[in-house]
């Protein structure tokens, strides 16, 4: 049987794979300062547990309405092109994300990250409607 959600299997596994990775990171980051739970060890908080964290929760917390979105609007038989364009937007708006959590904020990746996350999210919503019109 061939399915017919082949542009949303391909962002949702390479969007979990990433969030696997930073689940990764945020083990090893533990590991290295002695945390076993949350972000605060013997010595006290530490800072990079707790972005590492943070970061690996935000994607979760904007991925999976983001791929929702993106499966419906596929089920609805939406354009391939307008398909990929959201999918590929939101998976290089994660990536930005998580390069600029760790920064200093304000910063260029960190805000451009979630201003396109919610922008895809926004026009995922917007063109789940149009389709089923």
């Amino acid at each position: 049987m061939h399915s017919n959600v082949s542009v949303t299997a391909l962002y949702a596994a390479i969007n979990v794979a990433f969030n696997v990775g930073l689940a990764v990171r945020t083990m090893l980051m533990r590991r290295r300062h002695g945390v076993s739970l949350g972000h605060v060890n013997k010595k006290g908080e530490s800072k990079e547990v707790l972005v590492a964290m943070r970061t690996h929760a935000n994607n979760i917390e904007t991925i999976m309405p983001a791929l929702f979105l993106l499966l419906v609007c596929e089920l609805e038989g939406g354009s391939d092109v307008i398909l990929h364009v959201l999918g590929g937007s939101l998976f290089a708006s994660r990536v930005l994300h998580a390069i600029g959590m760790p920064l200093r904020a304000p910063n260029f990746f960190r805000a451009t990250g979630i201003s396109v996350t919610w922008l895809v999210i926004a026009c995922e919503c917007v063109y789940a409607v149009l389709l089923r019109s």
